[in-house]
């Protein structure tokens, strides 16, 4: 007599086996729908993008003022009087320090009183040029004498015109003795003091202005061509934190520091407001504009080489199937990167699909299975 043995599932609770046998029905009816062999490798691919990476370059400066200056006399003398020091502000035209001006003064006297003299002179010769010319009209001198005494009042006004000269000349040395602030600025520093003779290569005075104040930032040689003129800048000064300032870039010095192989650039600081000093120590922030047209891909979907190179996967769905696809491997030429993305200079057609997970372990060729959603 044959003896029957139970199945698996008549060993198991109705209400269970009647689940286990809907999933499995489902699942094959997936499986259907898909179309995709469940062994392919399945992959994350995205399009890439056409609207380029906007990029921030940060470079540390220091801040100059726009008029730095040590201050010299104009002239050799003895100092009289210093009336600055250190840390005082100024005005353009104030007196910053004297010279004894004693013998210029007498200098000056002597030329006033010669030219004086000489005043005196060409009137009386101008008298006589003209009492000449009416008796000449009158027959009752000869001409040449007429001549020799409109040449003799000549001569007293040039004798005139050159001391009125050396006068003014006397008057500019006595004026020299004093020394004025050419602009508007603080004294930085007091090199003199009274009883010094100074000569006018001697520095008396440092004077610096607080406004404009200027960002001096080097600049790498690779990054030098993406700043322009007066492109907007943001300034960050370390002994101000939390303050953020606006500025432009107002001068490129396309020469560089052969020691380090770096290029001026010099930002105006906008609103500085006496806040910022020169010397202070700070950073400033260049904004480059996303380049139009380029294409972008997540930088997972960059796979480096070796030996230098980058490459990306590059994923050609199948037309009776869109879940499915055919990778290969294409060699790029990468640009900026930034927030997650990277540019593809060279080598990426537009619009194409790449793959940016599961791209570690694919060949040239292999069909692959996109995930939902992609």
């Amino acid at each position: 007599m044959t003896r029957l043995h139970p199945s698996p599932l008549s060993t198991l609770p109705a209400t269970l086996g009647i689940l286990l046998l809907a999933a499995a029905t489902a699942g094959g009816q997936s499986a259907s729908r898909s179309g995709a062999p469940p062994d392919l490798p399945a992959v994350t691919a995205v399009r890439a993008g056409s609207a380029g990476v906007a990029q921030q370059l940060r470079f540390t400066g220091t801040v100059t003022a726009e008029r730095d200056a040590a201050l010299s006399a104009r002239v050799s003398g003895l100092v009289a009087a210093v009336r600055v020091d250190a840390g005082d502000r100024v005005k353009r035209g104030a007196a910053l320090l004297d010279l004894d001006p004693a013998l210029a003064e007498l200098s000056l006297a002597q030329s006033r009183g010669a030219l004086g003299e000489a005043k005196a002179r060409r009137a009386e010769q101008e008298r006589l040029r003209d009492d000449a010319a009416a008796l000449v009209a009158s027959s009752n001198i000869a001409r040449t004498q007429a001549l020799a005494a409109a040449a003799e009042a000549n001569i007293a006004a040039a004798v005139v015109a050159r001391l009125e000269a050396e006068v003014s000349r006397e008057a500019e040395l006595v004026a020299r003795h004093r020394l004025v602030a050419p602009f508007d600025g603080v004294v930085r520093r007091r090199l003199v003091d009274v009883g010094e003779w100074v000569d006018t290569s001697t520095p008396v005075l440092e004077l610096v202005s607080l406004a404009p104040v200027r960002l001096d930032v080097q600049v790498p040689q690779e990054n030098f061509g993406a700043i322009s003129a007066d492109q907007p800048v943001s300034v960050q000064l370390d002994a101000l934190p939390g303050d953020s300032f606006n500025g432009r870039v107002i001068a490129r010095v396309p020469a560089s520091d052969l020691a380090s192989r770096t290029f001026l650039v010099r930002v105006v600081i906008d609103g500085a407001d006496g806040r910022v000093i020169p010397g202070m120590s700070g950073q400033a922030a260049f904004r480059l504009p996303a380049a139009a047209g380029t294409a972008t891909v997540p930088q997972d979907a960059v796979i480096r080489g070796s030996d230098g190179s980058t490459r990306l996967w590059t994923v050609t769905t199948s037309g009776s199937d869109p879940g499915t696809g055919r990778v290969s491997a294409r060699v790029v030429k990468l640009g900026r990167s930034g927030e997650g993305r990277v540019e593809v200079r060279e080598g990426l057609p537009a619009g194409s699909l790449v793959v940016v997970r599961g791209n570690e372990g694919l060949r040239e060729g292999q069909d692959v299975r996109l995930l939902p959603g992609n």
